[in-house]
């Protein structure tokens, strides 16, 4: 697989994600939609197929049917018989046709590991990160030529990423992954894909309903500067969410609108928040003042759990979840390299991606008990 490194899997561990209960619910539900009379490969083996996908970290369908055909415990999971390629990108569009059921057993698997993992979702880690289309962008054929005319993914748009390691910061043609991360697991509990062209932020408040949609009950929403604007600060509080997000230095903050209450006795310190109020009280340093402590309404500037104390830093820290959930799906199950062009095709990728990443620990959950 390209050398990459991946963690070992094994056939035992993608036959108990087809019995889990969520999954076999999938596979009932595609097999009532077959109406032709027409025989075809089992909906247990084309679901394995899928899920050994990312199991494995292999980037097409052609050397997944490869690694399965070669292996009698893989095949022994699926069913016995392997499916051929070419229905395996029938298959693929038969889930973009049938998206709500895909939905429906993606909302199922989170909901076991919600019962799993009690407070699950209280906070989330939200960002963005970029997904190179398998396709050439450039607008022109070449050097001075003539300008290009067909593109093999129209859907794909330029956008621009960060620099990491030793990858050099840019423009890119693709899409874009935007996710909400629990923080205490580090698994997505919602996200979409969209071109890259689309700024991050406007998807914040969506990746909170979708989770909330799905029964997490977000408290607080990790965000960094990108995020730090008026609009997401208010929705979050309209939706009783405290974001936490790393300060963007506009004209306000650079005439010190930011800080906190002051007097001749020095800077006023932190004395709690009223979420119901949406205000947060400072106090005197000393108490001499009269009154010794004030309120202050919550906005982007003065957010109801300020950037100076000790838990905003805590929970800001915590932020790297999201980054390493990226990482990893990119990885180690196949998010990357994108084989598939066109945005439906993308977000399809993404859904079984994340799915059988959510499955898998859910199976590991339920091999450890809660203790009593």
């Amino acid at each position: 697989m390209d050398g990459t490194k991946v963690p070992r899997r094994s056939a035992a561990e993608l036959a108990g994600l087809l019995d889990s209960p969520e999954i076999a619910r999938l596979v009932s539900e595609l097999e009532a939609t077959r109406w032709t009379g027409r025989p075809g490969y089992p909906i247990r083996a084309m679901v394995g197929m899928a899920l050994a996908k990312s199991l494995y970290s292999i980037p097409t369908w052609t050397r997944t049917v490869g690694l399965v055909s070669e292996h009698a415990a893989l095949r022994e999971a699926i069913g016995g018989e392997v499916p051929s390629v070419y229905a395996c990108y029938r298959f693929g569009a038969k889930l973009r046709a049938y998206a709500n059921l895909l939905d429906a057993c993606i909302a199922g698997v989170l909901e076991s590991l919600r019962a799993e993992h009690p407070g699950m979702g209280a906070d989330v880690a939200i960002d963005g990160s970029d997904l190179p289309a398998y396709a050439n962008g450039q607008r022109y054929v070449s050097k001075d030529g003539p300008e290009r005319e067909r593109f093999s993914d129209p859907d794909a748009s330029w956008g621009h990423r960060s620099a990491v390691s030793t990858r050099k910061g840019g423009g890119y043609y693709g899409y874009k992954v935007h996710a909400a991360v629990d923080t205490a697991t580090g698994l997505p509990i919602a996200w979409t894909v969209e071109t890259a062209s689309a700024a991050e932020s406007p998807f914040a408040l969506a990746l909170i309903d979708k989770a909330r949609e799905r029964g997490f009950q977000v408290k607080t929403a990790i965000m960094d500067k990108g995020y730090d604007n008026g609009p997401i600060h208010d929705g979050c509080m309209d939706r009783d969410v405290a974001p936490v997000t790393a300060l963007r230095k506009t004209e306000r903050v650079k005439r010190g609108e930011h800080k906190p209450p002051s007097c001749e006795h020095g800077e006023w310190t932190f004395a709690g928040a009223d979420y119901k109020r949406r205000a947060t009280k400072w106090r005197c340093p000393t108490g001499e003042c009269k009154p010794a402590s004030r309120w202050v309404k919550a906005d982007r500037l003065h957010p109801l759990i300020p950037r100076e104390t000790a838990r905003s830093r805590k929970l800001y820290h915590s932020r790297g979840a999201v980054e390493r959930e990226f990482g990893r799906l990119k990885h180690e199950w196949a998010l990357l390299p994108l084989r598939v062009r066109g945005l439906e095709r993308v977000r399809l990728h993404a859904d079984l991606t994340i799915l059988a990443k959510l499955a898998c620990a859910l199976s590991r959950a339920r091999a450890v008990p809660l203790a009593a």
